[in-house]
């Protein structure tokens, strides 16, 4: 069963935009943690099967998120350690 404030964290996913306060400060009064504390915690949440019966869709949606900035950076690492590809003769 997921917990009141892991449910509260999926709904504010689902919303945020809406606000009229800028994200981290919303999540700082909503969450009482930091920015990187709640997006840590919220990564728990995404692996708890509680969250996918609570809402799906953002929880899906969140998840490609993650999957494509894990990408990014992957893809980034692997073109800063072989120096770039610019300027670079065997």
């Amino acid at each position: 069963m997921l917990s009141e404030r892991h449910a509260a964290m999926l709904d504010f996913e689902r919303s945020w935009w809406n606000n009229d306060e800028p994200r981290e400060q919303v999540i700082r009064a909503r969450f009482q943690c930091s920015p990187d504390e709640y997006h840590a915690e919220l990564t728990t949440v995404l692996d708890d099967p509680a969250a996918m019966d609570h809402d799906p869709l953002v929880v899906r949606r969140l998840k490609r998120l993650r999957l494509r900035a894990r990408k990014l950076r992957h893809d980034g690492a692997a073109v800063a350690s072989s120096g770039g590809g610019e300027g670079h003769h065997a």
